[in-house]
This record gives structure tokens, C-alpha cells and sequence, in this order.
């Protein structure tokens, strides 16, 4: 109390011109802490603050992601599940291509269409029951002509019946992280799914997948070809691969639940972005909002490679070698158009390291920036194993010390 008595007689004391120099002095103060504050927060922004924003799309979901970061660099409603039509087959290829990396088919492999796969509607390439036709044209079918009935042809080779391979599709989607999607066959006829959907974000993550298998973009890219000797031609249903700079796939699908969806890819410059059109009213709108995203991407991200290499040697401790060579792996980073030139890296290794170590271990770290900014950091690991020097080794380095002195 003697002291807010004293407080009060010291104002009390002060004429008014003091007083509002105080007042003044004090509002100053907090103008200053607000700007202050405010500066922190404009500092706080990223690069990405810079990039021009997208108008919505005329779809009723869309995603662009780049492939090798898997970065995603647009997205429009991107978790909603909605049918998928063909666009289902990137799932379906992605199995095949992953059968072939295993060995469990080859693409010169002749398989025989059955009763249930001839009996596929929409779109085909007409197989008859008992026909033959090679892995390799099967694929092609499917990817680039979006043949029903060879996806099922492939299914039944590789699982045994398509029931089984709409399990092994779901569980696949399961372990790419596809939160919102579910398969009831494999090649997105819908007339009579009741739950056969899947979302924006969820195509662009198993489309990045199956782009990894780069004997698909092969197919995927081809705007024409001909199976069954030469005898039936096949026209890509992606227009893209003919009529946009850079276009490697993937795969479109249409029916009357679905509207009109695709999975565009192109690459430029060693950037590869995927494109993700769900529900478009249109064909030629959903291609022109595929093309408006790819646009959109080249026009403002460029890919930054910082390439494996080798980072010279530390010292190592603790074991019968004294050094130990490091290396990275490397990174890729997303960056504005143009800025390339502008990073920096800054490498971050200690003097010395001690054993044990394994080989890829994490010693330190390379740093990159842009404008002062931290955009990524690479790992610096141990090249090779470094065991523990033993005692029996110990006990011989001090006795040839020893012998030597």
C-alpha cells in the first residue's frame, strides 16, 4: 500500500507536461514492441509467399505434386473420395510392373483371356475367349488404348482371379498411405460398384509410384501403336502426350459417375510433375485444367539436385583405422523458378567420430538456404562400417609402440 501511495504521490507531483512526456514515451514504446513484433512475423515468411496463386479449377478436385520430392504444390479438395473411372488401371499397372520387377511374369509371357474377362463393357480391345496376348501388348492396352477388358487379363495372371486382385490393390493403396481410397475392381467400371472411389491426393501418390517403374512411361508416352501383329490400332485417350511439351503419361477415365478425371505427367527441365483432375463436367475442360496446372508448376518451381558424393575423411576414434571417409546421398529441393543459383550449403561435420559406426550411420549434415532462408538438409553418413578396435588389436598397437621406442 506505501508503495502505490508513493506512485500515486509522484504523478500527483508531476506538472502536465511531464506527464505527457511520459505517456508519449510510453505509447512510443508499445508502437515499437507492435512493429517489432510484425517484423518477426514478415521475417517468419517462406519463398513459397512469392509464388503467384492458382484460380480455383473447374473439377471437383485437383492436385499437383512433384515427383521426386513428392512435394505437393497445389491442391483443391484433395481428400474427397469420388469414383475414379479408368484412372483406377494406375493401380492395376502399378501391380503388374511390380509382378515383373519380381520375376512372377515377363512381358514376352502369352496369357489367355478368360469367360469374365472378354465380358468387360467401355472401353477394350475386344478379346475373344481363349485369345492370347503378351504381357508387354496386354500393358499396352490398358495404358494406352485404357482396354477393360486386358486389365483384367493381367489381374487374373498375377493374383489368380480379380477378386484377389482387388485385395492385393487395396492393400497396396494401404502402404502408400491412400487414406481415402477404395477398389472394387480393377479397372473403374462403375455401373455397378457401390464403393469403388478414391481422392486427388491419393491418385497423385500411386501414380508418383508407378512412374518410378520407367519402362510404363514408355507406354504411357506413346501416342499410337497397333497390337495382335500390327491388326489393332491403339490411339492414346491421353491428349496431352500428343499436344503438351514435355508429356509422359499417365491415364485418363470418363464415365457418368466419375465425369471426367485423368492423371497427367510431364517433365521438364528434370522436373517431373504429376497433375490430378478428378470430376471435371468435360473432356476439354479437364485437359484444359491439367494443362493449366503443369503450367502453372513449370512456370514457377524448379528442382535443385545437390548429387551424391563423397565429403573427404574425420577423424575416427576408437577403432584400428584412423579416419573415416563420409559422403552424402544428396537432395533434391523445390525452389522458385530462377533461384537455383542463389543457395547455399553449408557442410556440418564434427572433428572426430567415434566407433562403432555402420555403414549409412548419420555423422552430419549438409545445410541448404536460400536468401538466409533453411529450404533442406542432406545427411552426411559413414561409408562403411567402423568397428570397435578390440583388445587383442589394442594390446599389438602398444606393443609395437613399445618394440619402436
Amino acid at each position: 500500500m506505501k508503495i502505490l501511495s508513493r506512485l500515486s504521490d509522484f504523478y500527483y507531483r508531476l506538472d502536465r507536461k511531464k506527464l505527457w512526456i511520459i505517456w508519449t514515451a510510453n505509447i512510443l514504446w508499445i508502437v515499437l514492441l507492435f512493429s517489432y513484433i510484425w517484423c518477426l512475423d514478415s521475417y517468419a515468411a517462406t519463398w513459397e509467399d512469392n509464388i503467384p496463386t492458382l484460380s480455383p479449377l473447374d473439377c471437383k478436385s485437383a492436385v499437383l505434386m512433384e515427383a521426386e520430392t513428392g512435394r505437393i504444390l497445389y491442391e483443391q479438395n484433395a481428400d474427397e473420395s469420388l469414383p475414379p473411372a479408368s484412372v483406377t488401371k494406375v493401380m492395376t499397372l502399378l501391380l503388374t510392373m511390380e509382378a515383373i520387377e519380381k520375376g512372377n511374369i515377363t512381358l514376352d509371357q502369352m496369357l489367355t483371356a478368360s469367360d469374365h474377362a472378354a465380358s468387360m463393357g467401355g472401353t477394350q480391345v475386344f478379346l475373344e475367349v481363349g485369345e492370347q496376348m503378351s504381357v508387354e501388348d496386354l500393358l499396352k492396352s490398358v495404358i494406352i488404348a485404357s482396354a477393360n477388358d486386358a486389365a483384367v487379363v493381367l489381374a487374373e495372371a498375377i493374383a489368380g482371379s480379380e477378386e484377389s486382385f482387388v485385395s492385393m490393390m487395396n492393400n497396396r493403396a494401404s502402404e502408400l498411405g491412400m487414406q481415402n481410397t477404395h477398389f472394387e475392381n480393377t479397372n473403374g467400371l462403375d455401373d455397378t460398384v457401390t464403393d469403388h472411389v478414391t481422392s486427388a491426393r491419393d491418385i497423385s501418390l500411386m501414380s508418383r509410384e508407378l512412374i518410378r517403374h520407367e519402362k510404363i512411361l514408355e507406354y504411357s508416352s506413346i501416342w499410337m501403336d497397333t497390337v495382335r501383329n500390327g491388326e489393332f490400332g491403339l490411339t492414346n485417350t491421353n491428349r496431352l502426350v500428343r499436344f503438351y511439351k514435355g508429356a509422359t503419361g499417365l491415364k485418363t477415365g470418363s464415365t457418368s459417375k466419375a465425369k471426367f478425371c485423368i492423371s497427367a505427367t510431364a517433365k521438364r527441365d528434370g522436373m517431373h510433375l504429376i497433375a490430378v483432375i478428378m470430376g471435371a463436367p468435360t473432356r476439354d475442360i479437364r485437359n484444359a485444367e491439367a494443362t493449366k496446372l503443369l503450367d502453372w508448376g513449370f512456370a514457377n518451381y524448379s528442382l535443385y539436385k545437390y548429387d551424391p558424393c563423397s565429403l573427404g575423411e574425420v577423424k575416427l576414434l576408437g577403432s584400428n583405422t584412423s579416419m573415416l571417409e563420409c559422403k552424402t546421398d544428396g537432395i533434391s529441393l523445390l525452389v522458385p523458378k530462377g533461384t537455383s543459383g542463389k543457395i547455399t550449403s553449408e557442410i556440418n561435420l564434427p572433428e572426430s567420430v567415434k566407433a562403432p559406426l555402420s555403414a549409412g550411420e548419420q555423422v552430419g549434415n549438409i545445410v541448404f538456404k536460400l536468401d538466409g532462408e533453411e529450404i533442406g538438409k542432406a545427411k552426411i553418413v559413414s561409408s562403411r562400417d567402423a568397428n570397435p578396435i578390440s583388445f587383442a588389436e589394442l594390446f599389438f598397437i602398444m606393443l609395437q609402440k613399445f618394440i619402436l621406442w
